[in-house]
């Protein structure tokens, strides 16, 4: 009965983000919070920090930004459609155009995951070059909590590599450098804004700590994921977990990564000397206003025609492959890359010590969040 119920528990963890009602969130939300800057503040210490972010990512990764859309035709396929349990569906409509001669069914973009790697080509990127772009998305099917909302920006880069570099050492290389920016851009928000810098908020560390989603289920076999990376956190305040998308040695995938752009298949035993599969991964810090675990950027090697091939198998969406997009991959028509979203929002709501994603960003959020907020002392943009 144990194993039954841990195994329930387990997929469950799967399913979302892991608040499952207002109650709950009631519960978890600080209880003697005061933003250390004032509204006007904040703004002011976005788009610094923002501007910050943007041009050392560039710098460090070699990209350019570039413009990205708000809204794809459904038929390319280059919608991300987050995970593989076809859950989280998109905004569809029907654009008529020319008494419904010539119409489009368009839908809004839940990320640019997969529009960036066409998109490489599109600007003629070679090896060592790359894009970055202000994305703006809409997934209506979260819950919307403290650092979920149905409103989503992102900083989603996409950079051309070789096949020799489709390894662990360079994904860890790449992860390292976007490291380096969020860590300095801490500190340029520290000099702009002095209180930032409050001894009840330790710093980020200096150094990521790397472990593979197996090495943390072995450290913690009877706890489900998201309970695992908060017990993980405690002992190192952020993490990049490798390997997110392979079933690991409990049945389980640590997460339901989407089978078209990351690489979560491939073999690294002889990078790692263990059973492992994986060439993505997550950053995760331990947020020392919400007291919880924080996910700030979801990344990796993309798939190969081979690896498509056989995540769509393992995911039973081989119909996908009449796509445009898949199809390009299929026939090597677009190049090998490395990509992710860096959430804008999020990661400015760690860096400025904010309680609540909207505090940072505009968007919708249901009354009863908004009086449950305003009662400590949190208050949302509208």
């Amino acid at each position: 009965m144990r194993t039954l119920a841990l195994d329930k528990d387990k997929k469950a963890d799967l399913a979302g983000p892991g608040i499952g009602d207002y109650k709950e969130l009631e519960k978890i939300l600080p209880r003697d919070y005061h933003s250390l800057l004032t509204p006007k503040e904040t703004q002011l210490a976005i788009f610094q920090v923002k501007r910050y972010i943007e041009d050392n990512l560039c710098k460090e990764l070699n990209l350019m930004m570039v413009e990205v859309p708000l809204i794809v035709d459904v038929e390319s396929g280059v919608n991300d459609m987050l995970d593989r349990d076809g859950s989280r569906t998109p905004i569809q409509f029907h654009i008529s155009n020319d008494r419904n001669l010539h119409p489009v069914d368009a839908q809004v973009v839940q990320a640019a995951t997969k529009w960036k790697r066409v998109a490489l080509k599109q600007f003629d990127c070679k090896v060592g070059d790359g894009i970055c772009t202000d994305m703006r998305a809409v997934r209506k099917d979260y819950f919307l909590d403290h650092d979920h909302s149905a409103y989503v920006d992102q900083w989603d880069w996409e950079r051309v590599i070789t096949a020799e570099q489709r390894n662990l050492a360079f994904l860890k290389l790449v992860v390292g450098r976007i490291w380096k920016v969020i860590v300095g851009a801490e500190r340029f928000a520290q000099s702009l804004f002095p209180l930032l810098k409050d001894s009840r908020f330790p710093n980020l560390p200096e150094e990521l700590t790397f472990l593979h989603a197996e090495e943390i289920l072995d450290m913690y076999p009877e706890l489900p994921r998201k309970q695992r990376e908060t017990a993980v956190l405690q002992k190192y305040p952020a993490v990049f977990i490798v390997g997110i998308g392979w079933p690991l040695k409990d049945g389980y995938p640590h997460e339901m990564r989407a089978a078209d752009y990351d690489d979560w298949v491939t073999d690294t035993q002889d990078q790692t000397g263990k059973d492992t599969h994986g060439l993505n991964g997550d950053i995760l810090v331990w947020n020392s206003v919400t007291k919880r675990r924080h996910e700030l950027t979801s990344m990796g090697i993309r798939v190969t025609a081979e690896t498509l091939k056989q995540q769509l198998t393992m995911a039973k969406q081989l119909d996908f492959m009449r796509l445009p997009y898949h199809q390009a991959i299929l026939n090597n028509q677009i190049p090998l890359s490395i990509g992710g979203g860096i959430g804008q929002s999020r990661t400015l709501m760690l860096l400025l010590r904010k309680a609540h994603l909207g505090e940072v960003s505009v968007t919708v959020w249901p009354k009863v969040l908004k009086e449950m907020c305003a009662g400590k002392n949190i208050f949302v943009l509208e």
